[in-house]
This record gives C-alpha cells, structure tokens and sequence, in this order.
C-alpha cells in the first residue's frame, strides 16, 4: 500500500512505508532480497542496505543522491515498478498519472510524429493532447484513455521518425526559426531558495539565497538591455515556493527558458568550482528524453562561466530534478561556487567576479540561439561584441533579402 505523501524516510526507520520502499527498490533490481530473512512478519528496517538501495536508484534515474526517501525519490521509485501496458493511462487534472509506463507512453507517440511535449514520465495535458491525436488518426474514439484498444493500435503501428531523437529534432528546429535576436523572449529567473530558507552558508558572511538574488539582478539588467522580458520566481521579501511551484509559475509565463541559480556546500569544505544542469535520464539512449537545447546551453553557460571566474569546471549533468524535469520549456541550473570554500569565497566577495558570471549568462544564452552562426571562442566574446555582431548578421540578413528581391524583380 501505498504510504501517504508527503514522504520521508531515512535510516533508522522502520515499519510498513519502509516495507512498500523495499518492495519497490526489489522490483528495480536495485536491492537484491535477502534469503536469511524467509518469515514475511519480520519488519522492515531502513538500514545500511536500504540506504545503498537508495542511493543506487537515485544516482541511475539523475535525482540527488542523499539515500533519503523524500516526495520526489518515492514518486520516482513507486513509478518505476509500471510498464506500458500494466494499467489504463488517462489524464487526471487534480493528480497527473506519473511512472515508466507514461515516459513510455510519450516516447512511442514521439516515434510516431506526435507530440506529447518532454519525455519525462507526467502524464498532463500535453500528453492527453497527443493521446487524442493519435486515436483520431487511427480511427480510435478519442477520449485520452489509453487502454486495450490503444495498446493495440500502438503495436501494429511502426515509427515514423528515424535517425535520432524526435524532441531533439524538433528542438533545434524549434530554435532555428525563432530567430538568432533575445528581443522579445521570455527568460524565467530563479534565485534559489529564499523566503525562510538561506540556502548554504560559507566564508566573508556569504548566504546563497542573497547571492543568487544579487546575480540574477545583474543578469536581468543585462538581459533587459537587449529587449528580454525577465520574470523572477521570487523576490527579496517573496518566496519562490518548492521546485514544482516554480516549474508551474515558469509554465504560465510560457518562457523560452529557465536558469536557476544557486550556489553549493560540501561535508569537508574541500569541494570547488561550479556546474550546471540539464534534463536528462542518465540511461537515455535516443529515447526522446533528453533537453538537447537545455544541454547545449548549460555546456556553453558552464564554459563562459569558467573562463571568465577562473572558478573549476564541474562539468554538466544530465539529471531529473522537479525544477529541470516539470518545466515545458528548456531549463538549466547553474551552481556557481561552494561557500565554505576559501578560494570559491574569496571570489564570489568580489562583486567583479558576480559581473561576469552575469555576462557568461547573457552570452551563452546568445550563443544558443546563434546556432551553426556562433564562431566565437569561449570567454572572449563581450556584451558591445554581441551588439556589434548582431547588428552585421541583421545587416546581411537585410542584405541578402534584397538582393533576393531583385532577381524576382529582374
């Protein structure tokens, strides 16, 4: 049975919650059962092994791997044990259906040229949508409802997308039409934490909450310059709420993109450098669920970052953090230093190295949208750089327009 939200469970507990988390971490193969334990009444203890368990599930399926059984952890876990075709799908406003079976789901209507939105196991109105399509189109009654009949349908029906990954596909074409200016797109910032929550702690009195605000504030009057419209998820005296409310605030704006950001923290002050985050499932292997733009923005952020901090390169991760996942649009998290780490510290006093953690943001996002047109090295382009070239690119645009024109007239 299942135990009630929200849960959290940790080493030390026990009882039928751990019970159900152990059946689950079995059925994923990921703790191995225990032939010494034969009498079913024995009961469930969060130990050592459970903890391992954990941790294993959670590195393999991209979430932060701390062996606690939180909200997000159980949701994954209690999901994984469903295969497409072991349980009627449909859309449930008030509780979006979410597990494998889903993420399977939206993977076969992608191969078949439908468009269920990201391939990240939520069963909403996106995916009910391309339900509905695909059972009109195969002459189904289209009510959403994803039962024997549709079961049937998908099996006599072959992909109709070949050479890579759908979303991916159409996710670079997406970029390509929009065009190569910022003018006129809708950038979600989100400082993390806030409202009662400081974040982490470190040296020279730093607090991730205030420096996360600070430089999304210098990101905004950047980006504000070159004609975007920035939302912030929260303000100094407002708070952001948990990661799924800011991904459905970033949702009703509609942006184009989400960056979070966020500072870090480790057990021994030992730990430096900053990196950044996409969506992705680590075992992904072209089956759709992969930002390929959230990835290639949160490479070229993590690059300019670096070499213009001189901070340590973390390098980029794919993972399926509530934030990254439950976003429609392209997100990435940026971790730009550790707190309790001298050298990082030192740096992040200096409200210099603040500004060009800024101006890495407004370039590397420029530069995704510049597509196959960026040449530009990492680190040396500037902000009037920019300016200069976009203002030559619109020139040939312009330039190549006309001279279009007048073949048609001669």
């Amino acid at each position: 049975m299942t135990p009630a939200q929200p849960v959290l469970l940790r080493r030390g507990d026990f009882g039928p919650a751990v019970a159900a988390v152990c059946e689950r971490l079995v059925l994923t193969g990921d703790l191995p059962t225990d032939p010494s334990v034969t009498d079913a009444a024995v009961e469930a203890v969060f130990d050592e092994r459970v903890e391992q368990a954990v941790k294993s599930f959670q590195q393999r399926r991209g979430l932060i791997v701390d062996g606690i059984v939180g909200r997000t952890t159980y949701a994954v876990l209690d999901g994984a044990r469903w295969g497409l075709g072991d349980r009627v799908l449909r859309y449930l406003p008030e509780h979006f259906l979410e597990g494998d079976d889903v993420a399977a789901l939206q993977a076969r209507l992608v191969e078949l040229g439908f468009r269920p939105g990201k391939v990240d196991g939520m069963h909403g109105p996106t995916t009910d949508a391309a339900v509905q399509a695909f059972q009109a189109a195969v002459g189904l009654v289209p009510d959403g409802t994803v039962g024997p009949e549709t079961m049937r349908a998908f099996q006599g029906l072959r992909r109709s997308v070949s050479g890579g990954s759908a979303n991916a596909l159409r996710e670079r074409e997406q970029i390509r039409r929009s065009g190569f200016s910022l003018g006129g797109r809708t950038i979600v910032l989100d400082p993390g934490h806030g409202g009662g929550d400081d974040g982490a702690r470190g040296g020279r009195g730093l607090v991730e909450a205030r420096l996360a605000l600070d430089v999304a504030r210098r990101i905004e009057g950047r980006l504000s310059a070159h004609g975007v419209n920035v939302v912030f998820t929260r303000t100094e005296s407002t708070d952001g709420g948990s990661d799924e409310e800011r991904a459905a605030f970033a949702n009703s704006c509609d942006a184009d993109l989400v960056l979070s950001l966020h500072t870090d923290h480790s057990a021994t002050g030992a730990a430096h450098g900053a990196a950044t985050y996409f969506y992705g499932h680590p075992d992904a292997s072209g089956r759709g669920d992969w930002s390929v733009i959230g990835e290639s923005f949160a490479d070229l952020l993590l690059r300019e970052v670096v070499a213009r901090t001189g901070l340590t390169d973390c390098r980029s991760h794919a993972r399926t953090w509530p934030l990254l996942r439950r976003t429609r649009m392209p997100a990435v998290r940026l971790d730009f230093g550790y707190l309790d780490h001298a050298g990082d510290a030192d740096a992040l006093a200096d409200a210099q190295t603040l500004d060009h953690v800024a101006e890495a943001v407004v370039v590397a996002l420029q530069r995704v949208y510049l597509g196959e047109a960026d040449t530009a090295r990492t680190g040396v382009l500037r902000l009037d750089d920019l300016r200069r070239h976009l203002e030559s690119m619109r020139a040939q645009q312009a330039h190549a327009s006309g001279a279009g024109a007048d073949r048609t007239t001669g």
